[in-house]
């Protein structure tokens, strides 16, 4: 049988447990074109709490008793496409389930010689193709500009900072721990960063810390935070929108103050961004990232929550609450 997790209710807030059901269901047969796909590791990202509510996203919503979407890295364990055997390591898009069936236009090869294969759901998968597009291509980052990262520990975060330490900028990040913070400085080598939960004046933090302005913020989180940062962009910067993940959870929006004016007089720019725009250049992406890995220009942190498939919705839920460090996955089996 296949365990697979359906979404069992909306959540107002954070999600519960209890939104999430259990089920099994017959392990499903290939068809011509298609493969047949056992997952190892099981991804949760950010982006799945705006697909689960009720209002429209930039995407289709996952529907009450549907899989939840997600990605997974997995071994093919029967197939009917030529251009996949059985035993191939893939990422493939079939959702929080044990097994599934998909076509290989929705598959992309893992090569285990590279690096583990968890890596190609986080630093060599979407988490670090985000951060590569977002800075360099939708920040249009420049030799020796100053960049600020929120939620710089994140599997998103982390890879911003050290790309832009790779091309010679100042880098500095917000995290919600000093664990975290200690992480991103003493071993990502970001220049410097602060528990964003310690400070009570992010404007006068940004200036303490980055007393000549802001070239391009990366911003994962959006509210107090990012207000502050409009206050402190240099002429010309931009503003990468990739996340607003302190908004996700909120029974009721925020209002806040109404900086907008400073992007006239600092004649800067804020653009948000979606990674599958850049899907035909992920591959040359991932050619110089994994060389940045094997290099040692790059380096990651993985949080796996061990146990199944039934561990999904805890770690989805944790992950949403900061309790990751770096990618968050879920073990699910071992390869065969």
């Amino acid at each position: 049988m296949n365990r697979q997790i359906t979404l069992a209710s909306r959540p107002a807030g954070y999600p519960k447990e209890s939104d999430f059901n259990l089920v099994e269901v017959p392990i499903p047969k290939p068809e011509n074109g298609q493969v047949l796909a056992k997952t190892i590791y099981l991804s949760v990202d950010p982006y799945m709490r705006g697909r689960i509510n009720a209002a429209k996203s930039y995407a289709a919503k996952v529907e009450i008793d549907e899989v939840m979407v997600g990605s997974v890295i997995a071994q093919v364990i029967e197939s009917k496409h030529p251009n996949f055997e059985v035993g191939d390591i893939v990422n493939a898009n079939i959702g929080w389930q044990e097994y599934g069936v998909t076509a290989g236009d929705g598959l992309r090869k893992i090569d285990p010689t590279i690096a583990p294969i968890s890596t190609g759901a986080g630093i060599l998968g979407m988490p670090g193709l985000t951060a590569y597009f977002g800075l360099l291509d939708v920040g249009q980052l420049q030799t020796r500009e100053t960049v600020f990262v929120s939620g710089a520990a994140g599997a998103v975060g982390s890879v911003v900072g050290q790309i832009a330490k790779i091309k010679g900028c100042r880098v500095v990040g917000s995290a919600g721990t000093d664990e975290k913070v200690d992480y991103i400085v003493n071993e990502l080598g970001f220049d410097a960063a602060f528990n964003y939960k310690e400070v009570s004046d992010y404007h006068t933090e940004l200036q303490t810390l980055l007393p000549d302005g802001i070239d391009v913020y990366f911003d994962n989180v959006g509210g107090e935070i990012t207000d502050a940062v409009f206050l402190n962009l240099r002429i010309k910067g931009r503003v990468v929108i990739c996340g607003q993940i302190s908004q996700y959870n909120l029974e009721k929006p925020e209002t806040g103050p109404r900086f907008l004016w400073h992007m006239i007089t600092k004649r800067a720019r804020i653009e948000g961004f979606l990674v599958s725009e850049y899907a035909d250049q992920h591959p040359e992406a991932l050619v110089e990232m994994s060389e940045w890995l094997r290099q040692g220009k790059l380096k990651y942190r993985e949080t796996i929550e061990e146990g199944g498939i039934e561990n999904a919705p805890a770690a989805f839920i944790s992950m949403l609450k900061g309790g990751n460090i770096g990618k968050q996955l879920v073990k699910i089996a071992e390869l065969d």
